[in-house]
């Protein structure tokens, strides 16, 4: 695996690759790897000749500063997971690589009813934060895929747009979320719950299952007052969202006929670390 600090030097050695005919997968974490991530890698391996994954703790989608601070960082063990997942190339820059110009950006992304509702609402500038790091990540390795976890639904929706918008020719693909044995979805936030956290963090799993299972039984809003019900009993302080929604548009249902793809969302807080997570319901 080779390593790169510097845009220019990684975005030479990607014009080699594509010389030589090769399809480039790339896969953006910020790091704090499990096997969520590897399992994009393997995705990528298996479809692309290289595959370039990037770590960059990205300062510009915390709407929190707390949040950025705490995030985990593990890069030691990251290099080592990636090196034994058979990752090509590894891009570790620094923010002064990322945002020569600093922080503030000029561009504004027309991101829709997405920049408003969930994830949008909940953390104000979040997605603009995420189209400026990715545009600028995108344009330095110039990949003909993307891989993405669909744990991050809406993220994935907004990198979509974002690709359309500016016409980057890369196709995104996503991969499907990896869960624990109990049904936890991997997280690199998973690290910051503490012991007795991490046997409650199911219950927001737990809760979307119960949405699953009783969608065409009940009503929706009753429906999800049960599933927040089932996260509130199992500690969680706070509830943004539990919300089921159309699966393309991501816009809130307020009944459901069966003929929709629909897809389950929430995001709650346990022991001051914010999870989120999904299910679809075909």
């Amino acid at each position: 695996m080779i390593i790169f600090k510097h845009a220019k030097n990684l975005a030479d050695y990607i014009l080699t690759l594509k010389a030589k005919g090769q399809t480039i997968g790339f896969v953006p974490t910020m790091g704090a790897l499990h096997q969520g991530h590897l399992s994009l890698v393997t995705q990528s391996k298996t479809t692309c000749a290289s595959t370039v994954c990037s770590i960059f703790v990205n300062p510009t989608q915390f709407n929190d500063p707390k949040d950025f601070e705490k995030y985990p960082v593990t890069i030691e063990n990251d290099i080592l997971l990636l090196e034994r997942a058979g990752t090509d190339v590894l891009f570790l820059p620094s923010v002064t690589e990322i945002y020569p110009a600093g922080l503030t950006s000029s561009i504004h992304y027309d991101l829709g009813n997405l920049e408003n509702i969930l994830e949008g609402f909940y953390r104000p500038g979040h997605f603009q934060g995420v189209c400026q790091v990715v545009h600028t990540l995108l344009s330095i390795v110039t990949p003909d895929y993307i891989f993405l976890g669909q744990k991050d639904y809406q993220q994935c929706m907004v990198i979509q747009k974002l690709i359309q918008q500016v016409g980057l020719p890369v196709v995104l693909k996503a991969g499907e979320t990896l869960r624990e044995p109990d049904g936890l979805a991997m997280s690199s936030r998973n690290l910051r719950l503490t012991n007795s956290g991490r046997q409650n963090a199911t219950a927001i799993y737990k809760a979307l299952i119960h949405i699953k299972t009783n969608i065409n039984a009940m009503a929706i809003e009753p429906l999800k007052l049960d599933a927040m019900e089932i996260i509130k009993r199992a500690g969680f302080a706070e509830i943004d969202y539990v919300e089921i929604c159309d699966a393309t548009t991501l816009l809130p249902l307020k009944t459901t006929n069966g003929k929709v793809r629909t897809v389950a969302l929430a995001a709650a807080f346990l022991d001051g670390v914010r999870l989120i997570d999904n299910v679809i319901i075909a």
